[in-house]
């Protein structure tokens, strides 16, 4: 072995049989191997193609509501559609302007459990959800909204834009 230098031998090692002067140097001349600069992740021309993707999925949300939507008279089917283009564009903007896309595989490790937590979490509300009326005390009973109640308020409201319209 020959013998190096103080600043060879100490310090992190940055790149694999590389000594530390021959890295810094490298840097000085301009080039870099590691491919951390954006660049090399698509460049502006991906960014906007997904911005646009982003925009033409958020029109996709808007006209749930309109009167081109086929399923009007079936609001679950909007609201599942709703949730599958919130879910997308919740992807696009972590794999792309985060930068997760670019990431080594360890983002898995962290992505996966989460993400099945969050399922497991979000299954087990939904036998509270769907039998909180079973058993109530007669209190919160008698308190409680019925569709009946519904149904009287949004008589209430058109009979009141209806008897004066200047106000609304």
């Amino acid at each position: 072995m020959s013998p190096t230098s103080p600043a060879d031998s100490h310090g992190p090692i940055t790149r694999v049989g590389a000594p530390l002067s021959t890295v810094a140097h490298d840097h000085d001349s301009g080039h870099d191997d590691h491919g951390d600069d954006h660049g090399s992740h698509g460049g502006i021309g991906q960014y906007l193609a997904v911005f646009a993707a982003l925009c033409l999925l958020t029109t996709m949300s808007f006209l749930t509501y309109s009167s081109v939507w086929p399923w009007r008279d079936q609001p679950h089917v909007g609201w599942a559609f709703m949730m599958a283009v919130s879910c997308t564009k919740a992807m696009l903007v972590v794999l792309f302007f985060m930068h997760v896309l670019w990431e080594a595989n360890w983002k898995f490790v962290l992505t996966i459990p989460a993400a099945m937590m969050a399922i497991f979490l979000a299954l087990m509300l939904v036998p509270d959800v769907g039998l909180r009326n079973r058993m109530v005390a007669q209190e919160r009973l008698l308190h409680m909204a019925r569709p009946s109640d519904l149904l009287l308020m949004e008589r209430a409201a058109e009979a009141q834009v209806l008897a004066d319209p200047a106000a609304h």
